[in-house]
């Protein structure tokens, strides 16, 4: 039999492994695991003007800060969607812990294959190239009045409501025309 020695290594090899796994796998997907400040999201959730009962999606949403803010502080409604299982489960144990099931929801999966039509603001910390290819669908997918914040990454052909460049983050409305030069 091991010794408990041996044991506590290879728990922490195999976990090591499967977080490399982890962190490689949601890198190639959209974006790696970068947690944003609490005072941060905040100001987005602010900037976002998100009002009570409105429907939030965070895409891409780690541990979940952005959608358990967006319930406790806002009175939203909100949806996560992550691709990384160790965080999705983290984020399941979070919102059961924190008693927000009925507001609430996390899924697991490719923020491209979910549909986000219901939304009415969505958030996103992805990388410029994810960003790129994440554009089409939410013009395609969101209403007018759809409300889109981007944390240090832009969409550039959506019409820009607001920004801050001290924070890095930006704020668009879909249904929002660019205006003419």
């Amino acid at each position: 039999m091991p010794s408990v020695p041996s044991m506590i290594a290879l728990g922490i090899i195999i976990l090591g492994i499967i977080t490399l796994v982890s962190i490689s796998w949601s890198n190639r997907r959209g974006a790696p695991y970068w947690p944003t400040r609490m005072k941060k999201v905040k100001k987005m959730l602010e900037m976002a003007n998100v009002k009570p009962g409105e429907l939030v999606y965070d895409l891409g949403c780690g541990d979940g800060r952005v959608i358990v803010m967006a319930a406790r502080k806002f009175k939203a409604r909100a949806v996560g969607i992550e691709i990384d299982l160790f965080r999705f489960l983290w984020c399941q144990f979070l919102i059961t812990i924190l008693g927000l099931r009925r507001r609430v929801k996390v899924k697991y999966g490719d923020l491209f294959a979910k549909d986000i039509s219901e939304a009415d603001i969505v958030f996103c910390y992805l990388l410029q190239n994810t960003n790129d290819k994440l554009e089409g669908k939410l013009m395609n997918e969101l209403r007018p009045d759809a409300r889109v914040v981007s944390n240090t990454f832009l969409f550039s052909s959506m019409p820009q409501i607001d920004m801050n460049s001290e924070l890095g983050f930006y704020v668009y409305n879909v249904g929002v025309q660019a205006e003419e030069n």
